[in-house]
């Protein structure tokens, strides 16, 4: 990919590039946790955005969509924002970098990817990532911390895109490191790699490519269930929250909103077990924990729906040893830890009988965990 974009950058602009890339992303465990105020578990994976870039010497970013075939200018200031919404993201990025006093200036762009779009992998973060960390080393010295880029990707989402998005996502394309996983604090934004490089695993995406439009608002829905609990208990959020005492106030709150909490705690629990476990070598306990959250997102929260938990189904059939809902539900991904000696049954077998019940196969998408943002050296 490297390469040819930067055919197509010569083509276009008549110079050389320097390309940047960065990653989309995973998340192990740890859903619906992060407006909660608890633990995610995410990791950036083998699948990127990539772009090639050059100064121009003058006040216009000149864009450049390989994927899309498209073509948009725009200058830096507010008044310039592009019309077009894919390009929203690449003046969001220098809009944000500008308002925290880097610099930015004129530059040329060729751009693509191989984050599968629609899957819950990010490609968004991803993009944003790559070019908050691209302006910070062309034009910044490298001086923008990379807390600070994770912000810039937000709040690009946030002021120019119109999506109140938490940080995990772009957080997981800016620091991600190669075969290790990252649990982050979604309250204190701290953050500790754990190695994940399970010799005889494979991790493996099976998108149901199903997404259900819905007529009302479930993620707001879910977390006001959430908010009311926290404030029947009395804490900030389900962070500071226990079994025990969601079992203290049972009757005060309604049985829907007691099953939305009960399911966060234990995720909470989870993400904390899944990190031991991995430190061991564990990974059936990880697989069971995967499980787990499965049923609780689907039975609890739910926020899956049937082709996710057919998937589930599967999986559990072919022994795999983990599998659930990856993102925020409602269709996208399984995520699905399996031996390597039970692949080739369990994709052949989810394949046949997926395709057997809703007329077409699940997309299979195999991931390794990598590197987050960075500057392509040959």
């Amino acid at each position: 990919m490297k390469e040819k974009i930067q055919e197509i950058f010569k083509q276009r602009f008549g110079t050389d590039s320097v390309v940047y890339a960065s990653a989309g992303r995973i998340n192990l465990i740890g859903e619906h946790t992060d407006y909660n105020g608890g633990f995610v578990f995410p990791g950036a994976i083998d699948k990127y955005i990539m772009a090639a870039i050059n100064i121009n010497g003058t006040g216009k970013v000149r864009v450049y969509s390989m994927d899309m075939d498209a073509y948009c200018e725009f200058g830096l200031n507010e008044e310039d924002a592009p019309q077009e919404q894919w390009a929203r993201y690449i003046f969001g990025v220098c809009r944000e970098t500008i308002k925290r006093g880097g610099t930015v200036k004129g530059f040329d762009t060729v751009f693509a990817g191989n984050v599968p779009l629609g899957a819950g992998l990010s490609s968004s973060a991803a993009l944003e990532s790559c070019f908050a960390f691209a302006l910070n080393d062309m034009f910044n010295e490298n001086k923008i911390d990379k807390f600070e880029l994770a912000k810039i990707g937000q709040s690009t989402e946030h002021n120019y895109c119109g999506v109140n998005c938490g940080i995990m996502d772009q957080f997981a394309s800016v620091f991600g490191k190669k075969d290790c996983l990252m649990r982050l604090d979604c309250r204190s934004l701290e953050h500790e790699y754990f190695p994940f490089h399970p010799e005889g695993y494979r991790l493996v995406l099976l998108n149901s490519k199903v997404k259900h439009e819905l007529v009302d608002s479930p993620y707001n829905k879910r977390r006001e269930s959430c908010e009311r609990v926290a404030a029947t208990l009395g804490v900030e959020t389900l962070r500071d929250a226990s079994y025990t005492m969601l079992a203290d106030v049972r009757d005060k709150v309604s049985d829907e909103d007691y099953r939305r909490a009960r399911y966060v705690i234990g995720e909470k629990q989870r993400v904390l077990d899944v990190c031991d476990a991995l430190e061991r070598g564990d990974y059936e306990t990880v697989g069971r924990c995967m499980y787990e959250t499965h049923d609780g997102l689907s039975r609890d929260y739910e926020v899956s729906c049937e082709e996710l938990d057919y998937l589930n189904d599967v999986a559990r059939e072919c022994g795999v040893t983990g599998s659930r809902i990856m993102g925020g539900g409602f269709g996208g991904c399984t995520i699905n830890l399996v031996k390597e000696d039970r692949y080739d049954n369990f994709i052949a077998t989810a394949k046949e009988k997926f395709n057997a019940k809703y007329g077409h196969e699940p997309e299979v998408i195999n991931v390794i965990i990598s590197d987050g943002a960075h500057k392509v050296v040959d």
